[in-house]
C-alpha cells in the first residue's frame, strides 16, 4: 500500500527518534532578533545561535519538520512557482541535527539507510555529490564524505558539485560548509536508458530532482568575505518534504502527490476548471495551491498582511494567488479563504497553530482578497483610460510604473491586458523607473558592517535587568556600522541591565561610564542570542570596567505601560470573550499600543468596561509575582498566556499579577499601584479580526485628564459657563446648523438669481451655444449651475471664472455630443486657460476646473477661451 503524506512525515520522525534525537515542534516563519533573514527559510535557521557558538547546546541530536518559506533575498523561488512541478513558497523541511556530536559517517549511512531501507527508494534512481573545493576560499575537495559515500554507492553515481551547488551559505554571513546533495532520477525506465541520468543532475530537470541536502557545518562567513572555523563541527540535513512524498508515491510532479491534490480538488470545486486539461490553467492553481499554504501558517504565526516588511511580503504572495484565479480561472470573488478548511483537514493535526487560528486566517484572508480584486476593478479602469491615450499602440512605461507603484497593479497583468488589446507595454521604461524607486530605496536602508572586534572570549551576555538598573561590565566586542550614512557601534556586554527590545518592549536607553569616557546607548537589541548596546561613539578604551545605567525614568514608565497591557489583555478577555488573543503590542515610555483577534469594533460602552476593569485591578495594589525557571507545559498548566508566533525555550518566565498570568521576558512593575491610571485614547481596525487599542499609563494619563479638564474649562468660559454644559453645546450646533441651512438657502437664491440674468448672455453660434462669464458664486454653486444651463442650452460650451476671496478659478462645461462632434476636451482647454492665473487643473471632456494665483488673469483666460470656441 502507498503510505500517505502523513505516514512518511511520521516515519520520517520514528527514524531519528530510535536514533536518540529529540523531535522539536516547528519554529514559527517569522523570524525575530535576526536582521539578517525576514523567514525561516531553512530548517537550521532556529539552530543559528548553536551553529555560532551563541547559545548553549541542551540536545546534541534533535529532529524535526520545519515549516520554510522562500519568497525573499538570496533564497527566493517565487518566480518558478506553477510553472515547475518542484519549488514551491512554503515547504516542509525535514531535518536531523547534530550539535558538536556525530558528523559526516553518521548523517550519510542514515541517510541512505532511511531512503533505500524505510522508504524503499530504488538505489539505481540515486545520485550523490560532494564538494569538490574552491581556490578562493581556500576550501578543499571533501574527500572524507566521498570515502564514506563509496560505502553505499557506486563510485561513478557520485558527483563532484561546485561552490554554487555543494557549499551551504545561509546568508552573506553566518554559518556555512560542505553538502552532499541526494538526488533521485524519477524519469521512465525508457527515458533513463536513453540518457544517463547523471549528465541531469543540478540541470535543472523537473524528473532529476534535489530531495535531501546533508550540510557539513564547520565555518562561519565573516563579514569581509573570510571563512573561520566554527566552535564545533555540526551536521544540519534538509530534506524537502513535498519533493520525498513524490518520490516515494511515484509521481511526476509534487502536485499529483495528496501533499496538493485535496487543495487542487477544492480549486477544481470553486473555479468549475479541471486541472490538467490546459497548461495556463494548471499553472494558475498549482500557484493557488501553493500560495494559500504560505499565506494561511505565516497568518496563523502571527504575521498579517500589511505594507511593509514581512507583511508586505505576505500581502505580495496573497495577490499574486488572487490575480492567477482573476486572470485565469474567472474568479471575482474571494475565494482563497475557502481553501483553509482543506489545509486545517491535512495539516492542522500536526500543526495545531493552523487549526487554532483557522477562523481568524479566513477572515483575513477574506478581506485582504476582497479589497485587493477592488483594486484589481480600479486598476483595470485606469489602464483602459492610459491605453486610450497611449500613441503607437505602446503603453508609456511612467505610466506602467504608476499603476503598479501607486495602485499596485501587477505589471504581468498589465501586459497581458495590453496584448490582449493589441497593445504593448515599454518595459525597458518600466524596469527604468522600477530601479530608481529600488535604488532610492536600498539607499535609504543602505547597512554596512564590519566583522566583530574580540576583546575578551565569547560569552553569554548576563542579563541582569531584572533586578537592578547599573551593573559594573567589560565589553566583549564590538564593531562599526554606517547606517543612512551615520557611523553607528555596536557593543555586547558581559553583563547588562539593559532591557534588549523584544516582545514588543523597546529596548533600554541609557549610558556606559567609564573612568575615561561616556557612551550614549540610545537603543538595545537582541540579535542572535547577542545583547546589542547601539552607541553613536567608539569605545576609546574598550578594555575598561563601564558603569551601564539604565535610564531610569524611561524604564519605570514603560514597565507601567507593559504592565498594563497585561492588565488590558485579562479585562479584554473578560468583557469581549475568550476568543480574544494578543496580536500584537508596542510598549514604550510614552503609550502601549495592543493588537487583539476580535471581530467586530469594540463598543463605547464596551470601552469603558475595559477601562474600569484596568483601573479596578490597579486600585488593588496586585504584587507582582514572577516565576523565571517553569517548563513551559507547567506554566500553561497555570493557566499562563502563549504568544503564537513566538518560540518559547525549556524554561519560561511567568509574569502574574491577580489573574492575570502570562509568559513574557519584559520589564514589570513590583505593584500593579505603581501604574496610578490607565486611560484608553484609541480604538481602530488592523486587519480583518483583528483590533487595536492605544492607551496612556501612570503621569502621562494623569497629564492628560488634567489637559482635557482644561479645555472642558475654556469650553465652559467660551459660553459663559452654563449650569449644563452639554446641553449648551448641542444648543450651539442647532442654531448653528440652522443658520447654515440658511446660508445655503440665500446661496441657491443667489445662483438661481444669477442664472436667470446670465442665461439671456448665452450666444448661439453654428448649431450650438456658448458662454464665457464672471461669476461671484462658490465652487459648488458655480458646478451646479454650469450643469443647470449646460441642460437648458445643449449642444452648449461654457467657462466660468471667479475671484472670490481674491482665489481665482475656472470652471468649464461642454455637452458631452458637442465634446465628441468638435473633438473639445474640458480638461485640456482649462489646462491652457489655467496659465492665465498662474494655475493648473484638469477633469475629463466635459468638465473641468482650475485654481490659480492671479486673479487679474482672469479677462485674458475669457479672451482665450472665446478665441477656442469661435
Amino acid at each position: 500500500m502507498m503510505l500517505s503524506a502523513k505516514d512518511i512525515r511520521a516515519k520520517y520522525l520514528e527514524y531519528f527518534e530510535a536514533k536518540g534525537h529529540k523531535i522539536v515542534p516547528s519554529a514559527p516563519l517569522v523570524i525575530k532578533n535576526d536582521p539578517t533573514l525576514m523567514f525561516i527559510n531553512a530548517g537550521m535557521n532556529p539552530f543559528k545561535d548553536i551553529f555560532l557558538g551563541n547559545s548553549e547546546i541542551k540536545n546534541p541530536r534533535i529532529a524535526d519538520t520545519q515549516k520554510c518559506l522562500r519568497v525573499s533575498g538570496k533564497h527566493n523561488d517565487l518566480d518558478e512557482v506553477g510553472y515547475d512541478t518542484y519549488h514551491h513558497t512554503l515547504f516542509e523541511m525535514l531535518g536531523n541535527w547534530s550539535f558538536g556530536d556525530y558528523f559526516k559517517e553518521e548523517a550519510i549511512e542514515w541517510a541512505w539507510d532511511l531512503l533505500t531501507n524505510v522508504f524503499a527508494l530504488s538505489k539505481d534512481r540515486l545520485y550523490v555529490t560532494v564538494f569538490e573545493g574552491d581556490q578562493k576560499d581556500g576550501t578543499a575537495f571533501d574527500q572524507e564524505a566521498y570515502d564514506f559515500w563509496k560505502k553505499w554507492i557506486p563510485e561513478d553515481r557520485i558527483i563532484n558539485g561546485n561552490k554554487k551547488d555543494n557549499f551551504w551559505e545561509m546568508g552573506e554571513v553566518g554559518p556555512c560548509g560542505p553538502c552532499s546533495e541526494i538526488h533521485i532520477d524519477l524519469r521512465s525506465d525508457k527515458e533513463r536508458k536513453e540518457v544517463d541520468g547523471k549528465g541531469l543532475v543540478n540541470e535543472d530537470h523537473p524528473q532529476v530532482i534535489e530531495i535531501w541536502n546533508l550540510v557539513f557545518m564547520q565555518f562561519n562567513r565573516k563579514a569581509n568575505g573570510s571563512l573561520v572555523d566554527l566552535p564545533n563541527k555540526h551536521v544540519d540535513t534538509g530534506m524537502g518534504f513535498e519533493r520525498l512524498v513524490r518520490a516515494i508515491q511515484n509521481k511526476t510532479s509534487n502536485y499529483d502527490t495528496d501533499v496538493f491534490i485535496p487543495i487542487l480538488n477544492k480549486i477544481e470545486e470553486i473555479s468549475g476548471f479541471k486541472y490538467g486539461k490546459e497548461e495556463k490553467i494548471d499553472i494558475a492553481m498549482r500557484v493557488i495551491a501553493d500560495h494559500c499554504r504560505a499565506i494561511a501558517f505565516t497568518i496563523a504565526d502571527g504575521q498579517l498582511p500589511s505594507n511593509n516588511g514581512a507583511g508586505y511580503v505576505i500581502r505580495r504572495i496573497l495577490r499574486r494567488a488572487v490575480r492567477y484565479g482573476y486572470t485565469y480561472l474567472n474568479l471575482n470573488e474571494a475565494f482563497i479563504y475557502q481553501l483553509v478548511e482543506v489545509l486545517d483537514q491535512e495539516m492542522g493535526a500536526f500543526f495545531p497553530e493552523l487549526k487554532q487560528q483557522r477562523t481568524l486566517v479566513e477572515k483575513v484572508i477574506k478581506e485582504e482578497e476582497t479589497t485587493f480584486l477592488r483594486t484589481l476593478s480600479k486598476g483595470i479602469q485606469l489602464l483602459d483610460e492610459a491605453l486610450a491615450k497611449a500613441k503607437e499602440k505602446t503603453l508609456d512605461g511612467k505610466e506602467a510604473f504608476v499603476l503598479y507603484d501607486t495602485f499596485g497593479f501587477p505589471i504581468d497583468l498589465t501586459q497581458l491586458i495590453a496584448q490582449e488589446k493589441g497593445f504593448e507595454v515599454d518595459m525597458e521604461g518600466f524596469q527604468k523607473y522600477l530601479k530608481i524607486q529600488k535604488d532610492t530605496a536600498r539607499n535609504a536602508t543602505a547597512i554596512s558592517t564590519e566583522d566583530w572586534i574580540e576583546i575578551l572570549p565569547a560569552q553569554e551576555t548576563e542579563f541582569v535587568g531584572y533586578d537592578s538598573l547599573t551593573s559594573e561590565s567589560k565589553i566583549l566586542s564590538y564593531r562599526k556600522t554606517i547606517q543612512k550614512k551615520k557611523e553607528i557601534y555596536q557593543i555586547v556586554l558581559d553583563k547588562t541591565p539593559f532591557y534588549a527590545e523584544g516582545g514588543g518592549q523597546v529596548g533600554d536607553k541609557g549610558m556606559l561610564v567609564s573612568d575615561e569616557e561616556e557612551l550614549p546607548i540610545f537603543d538595545t537589541k537582541k540579535e542572535n542570542n547577542l545583547w546589542i548596546h547601539f552607541t553613536n561613539k567608539a569605545p576609546k578604551n574598550p578594555q575598561a570596567t563601564f558603569k551601564a545605567v539604565v535610564h531610569d525614568s524611561k524604564r519605570q514608565a514603560t514597565a507601567c505601560n507593559h504592565t498594563a497591557t497585561h492588565l488590558l489583555h485579562l479585562a479584554l478577555r473578560e468583557v469581549l470573550g475568550s476568543h480574544v488573543e494578543q496580536k500584537g503590542s508596542l510598549v514604550n515610555a510614552d503609550y502601549l499600543r495592543f493588537d487583539f483577534s476580535h471581530f467586530s469594533k469594540v463598543t463605547e460602552d464596551e470601552l469603558e468596561q475595559i477601562e474600569a476593569k484596568v483601573n479596578e485591578m490597579i486600585l488593588q495594589s496586585l504584587p507582582l509575582q514572577e516565576d523565571r525557571t517553569a517548563t513551559l507545559l507547567e506554566a500553561k498548566a497555570r493557566g499562563a498566556m502563549a504568544l503564537f508566533g513566538e518560540k518559547y525555550g525549556d524554561t519560561v518566565r511567568t509574569i502574574q499579577f491577580g489573574d492575570s498570568i502570562e509568559l513574557c521576558g519584559g520589564i514589570h512593575v513590583k505593584n500593579s499601584a505603581d501604574i496610578m491610571l490607565f486611560k484608553i485614547k484609541l480604538e481602530t481596525s488592523v486587519a480583518a479580526g483583528v483590533r487595536r487599542i492605544e492607551a496612556i499609563s501612570q503621569t502621562t494619563a494623569i497629564a492628560f485628564l488634567n489637559k482635557e479638564k482644561s479645555l472642558l474649562d475654556e469650553l465652559r468660559q467660551s459660553l459663559k459657563n452654563p449650569k449644563d454644559l452639554l446641553k449648551a453645546v448641542v444648543s450651539q450646533q442647532t442654531e448653528l446648523s440652522a443658520l447654515r441651512k440658511e446660508v445655503e438657502g440665500l446661496k441657491k437664491e443667489k445662483a438661481q438669481q444669477l442664472e436667470q440674468s446670465i442665461n439671456a448672455s448665452v450666444i448661439e453660434k453654428d448649431g450650438y451655444k456658448f458662454l464665457a462669464e464672471v461669476v461671484d458664486l462658490d465652487p459648488a454653486s458655480i458646478k451646479s449651475m454650469a450643469f443647470s444651463l449646460e441642460r437648458k442650452n445643449a449642444p452648449f460650451c461654457g467657462l466660468f471664472a471667479s475671484k472670490q476671496g481674491n482665489k481665482p478659478s475656472l470652471t468649464i462645461v461642454i455637452s458631452k455630443d458637442l465634446a465628441a462632434e468638435k473633438d473639445w476636451n474640458a480638461g485640456t482647454m482649462v489646462r491652457t486657460l489655467g496659465k492665465h492665473i498662474q494655475g493648473g487643473g484638469g477633469g475629463q471632456a466635459h468638465f473641468a476646473t482650475a485654481g490659480g494665483k492671479n486673479p487679474n488673469g482672469i479677462e485674458d483666460a475669457l479672451k482665450a477661451f472665446i478665441e477656442i470656441v469661435e
